[in-house]
């Protein structure tokens, strides 16, 4: 199906706590867009809707409410968009099966869907990202990555888009959903002046410079938890994880499959990651040279942690050091 095409978005509400600035946020950008898309000359291409299964959703404290439609009277639409979640996960799925159903009918129907943030879960739970990638917010990576082994997370990425099915990483990297998708509705023009109206950046493509990285230690390998204790004390050092593994009495190749088990890492790529971390850290105070930061790390060759640095974070130390630092003019 030709997304241009399109006349028919719903957004929709599940019963748990949702992100309603996600709701507003994209309702405000389409109707905006649609709004342009006239002025321009042309006939009104969106009726968005708000629905769900409820007639009210209170969120922040009950100081805020949405009161969606009933979606029983929407057949067929042709974009369904799940917001981002605040709830416990697996409860969010269990409570919103009819909904589940519904959006996975509603793409068998030719819809195509989007999820934003922790959206992704509820999107998960339909089965239709199986085989697929799928970006969501650094800081729910591990935990979508337990829940839905069989989805490739991409970690780096703030949007996807496969087969009439689009992701994106989280947080208000909604808004960079939300113009791809104008852009895909309608065409650049209409994109490039909702990013100027709302002051979005088009062309903002990696999440990893936003990352901070997440010491796993909630997993209950006390064996492993020692193992990170190690590393994360030992930076500057030259670590030999073989050797690092016969000290905790286990085999390497028993402490690898436990290690990634446990924090989602090899033990080299959570080296790395503690290492970035900690040199990201120096960068923002700017009190030490790129040179000094390496060395404090453990790296002796510039060229080696420049690689490390860009494919963790997207960025090189300098790049990183100058959009980061207060102090850099």
């Amino acid at each position: 199906m030709d997304i241009r095409n399109m006349k028919n978005i719903t957004i929709v509400v599940p019963d748990c706590g949702v992100n309603l600035n996600s709701i507003g946020g994209a309702f405000e950008i389409l109707r905006r867009a649609n709004d342009f898309w006239i002025k321009t000359g042309n006939e009104s291409r969106l009726e968005i809707h708000i629905a769900g299964f409820m007639r009210e959703l209170k969120a922040h404290e009950s100081y805020l409410a949405i009161h969606p439609i009933d979606i029983r009277t929407i057949q067929r639409t042709n974009l369904v968009i799940i917001p981002s979640l605040i709830d416990d996960f697996s409860k969010v799925v269990n409570t919103n099966r009819a909904l589940i159903d519904w959006i996975y009918k509603q793409y068998q129907n030719g819809a195509e869907v989007a999820s934003i943030c922790s959206g992704a879960f509820l999107l998960a739970a339909t089965g239709l990202l199986n085989g697929k990638s799928c970006s969501i917010h650094w800081n729910k990576a591990v935990e979508f990555k337990r829940m839905f082994p069989e989805i490739k997370v991409a970690e780096d990425k703030i949007i996807t888009d496969e087969n009439g099915i689009y992701t994106n990483g989280g947080a208000y990297s909604f808004l960079n959903l939300i113009l791809y998708l104008v852009e895909k509705i309608f065409d650049r023009s209409v994109a490039v002046y909702c990013s100027k109206v709302f002051q979005i950046d088009m062309e903002r493509t990696a999440q990893s410079h936003f990352t901070i990285f997440n010491i796993q230690k909630g997993h209950g390998d006390e064996l492993i938890g020692k193992a990170q204790t190690y590393i994360e004390e030992n930076i500057d050092a030259k670590i030999s994880f073989e050797n690092l593994a016969s000290e905790l009495a286990i085999s390497r190749r028993s402490f690898d499959r436990r290690f990634i088990k446990a924090t989602g890492n090899t033990p080299m790529e959570y080296l790395q990651r503690v290492k970035v971390e900690a040199a990201k850290k120096e960068l923002e105070k700017g009190r030490k040279s790129i040179f000094e930061i390496m060395t404090d790390v453990g790296y002796a060759d510039d060229k080696a942690f420049r690689e490390v640095f860009r494919k963790i974070t997207g960025l090189s130390p300098a790049e990183y050091r100058n959009k980061y630092n207060r102090s850099v003019a």
